[in-house]
């Protein structure tokens, strides 16, 4: 459309200027619609461009190298549940309690071949405490932490967490977690009924780990800043470096591949302040056009950039039912032979469906095939179906990632 619009516009400047008898006029007016042609058409193609783009901060799309979290995990033991807690078979829990009571002082009898007390408690648990530990988190700050139960317990409702380490990649204590459980379920039994909500044996406490020790990390021993993208891509490296030398004024980032932009710092300068302007700088971004699956769930998304070719698609199915029946074959009233016997019986039934049609002509956008398919009444396995078929043939424009 805009092609013809050009065209149409650059045929009537040709028939004004056209009619002037001056043939140096005529020349220099051809010359000028020319000119104005190729300006509308390269106004088109920025068009194009813009739609494609996005403006983003760096703060959301990168992130500074060495300033990252890091993963803690404990293990411990959840108390004053109500009957909840893990049973006698699991006896991890047990061998836990024991040596934190012997740690008080505190002398259980030993019993069984397993070396632990003929104990029943049914109000403990044992759990997982997995946290994340922020950068720059110094001894004395609190974090969140998530607790899991890893025996038989029915729920860990109610329940106090007692003082557990938490440990770092490399073995060392990095934080304290303590405190009382807060849940998003419940699990109710009685009467041999029982009603479960969500997940009783995950809990959370918000601030319930104590920072002991920080994660070494000197900001004023950089020499270099560098940036790196969430998603690889040099065009999108390239103008970020090209944004970050115009805000700061100065040719100091250059990226040096597709995902990493590095930012050379003055001597003396104040780092924060640099990584401060760094962040809060906008620039283009072009994301790739990316079609997710999940077949597990059926769920399908397509991004907005996603481009299609023309293509017919052809789609039917066959459907095979086998019906398993038990029958009991009984021998004549009064026969002296004959026992009764059960008989299995089978019935296989098959059944083609119809090849449903889509034609999808040049220009068609994702929306045309979402259309489509909803027409045709595919399912979500079909609909994986197609997109990877489309794929295979080069009719989808786009990367088909398949969780």
């Amino acid at each position: 459309m805009a092609r013809e619009r050009l065209l149409a516009m650059r045929l009537r400047m040709h028939r004004v200027l056209g009619a002037s008898r001056d043939r140096r006029f005529g020349r220099a007016a051809g010359w000028w619609a020319t000119a104005l042609a190729v300006v509308f058409l390269l106004a088109a193609v920025e068009s194009r461009s813009e739609e494609a783009r996005r403006k983003a901060r760096v703060k959301d799309v990168a992130s500074i190298e060495g300033i990252r979290d890091n993963q803690l995990v404990g293990y411990g033991l959840v108390v004053g549940l109500h009957g909840t807690g893990d049973s006698k078979q699991t006896i991890f829990p047990k061998q836990t309690l024991v040596t934190a009571l012997q740690r008080m002082g505190i002398i259980v009898p030993q019993s069984g071949t397993e070396g632990v007390s003929n104990m029943q408690v049914r109000n403990v648990a044992a759990v997982f405490i997995v946290a994340t530990l922020p950068p720059f988190s110094t001894p004395g700050s609190r974090i969140d932490i998530t607790v899991s139960s890893v025996g038989d317990a029915r729920s860990i409702e109610g329940g106090i967490l007692v003082m557990t380490s938490l440990y770092g990649p490399d073995g060392q204590i990095y934080a304290e977690a303590q405190g009382a459980l807060v849940l998003g379920g419940y699990s109710v039994t009685a009467g041999g009924s029982s009603k479960t909500m969500n997940y009783p044996t995950t809990a959370r406490i918000p601030g319930g780990a104590l920072v002991e020790r920080s994660v070494p990390f000197d900001l004023k021993s950089m020499r270099t800043v560098d940036v790196v993208l969430n998603d690889a891509d040099f065009h999108t490296a390239e103008q970020m470096a090209a944004a970050i030398n115009q805000t700061l004024g100065s040719m100091r980032a250059h990226a040096s591949d597709s995902r990493r932009i590095q930012i050379a710092s003055l001597p003396g300068e104040d780092l924060a302040a640099l990584l401060d302007k760094v962040e809060q700088v906008e620039v283009d971004v072009y994301p790739r056009a990316k079609v997710v699956v999940n077949e597990r769930t059926g769920t399908v998304v397509i991004g907005g950039m996603v481009r299609l070719q023309p293509v017919s698609i052809l789609h039917g199915g066959l459907s095979v039912n086998v019906i398993s029946r038990t029958e009991v074959s009984q021998p004549n009233p009064m026969s002296a032979t004959g026992t009764t016997q059960v008989v299995q019986q089978t019935t296989v039934q098959a059944q083609d469906k119809p090849v449903n049609r889509i034609d999808l002509k040049e220009g068609a956008t994702v929306e045309n095939l979402v259309q489509e398919l909803q027409r045709t009444g595919a399912g979500a396995r079909d609909v994986i179906s197609i997109l990877q078929a489309m794929k295979e043939a080069g009719a989808l424009e786009a990367d088909l990632e398949v969780l």
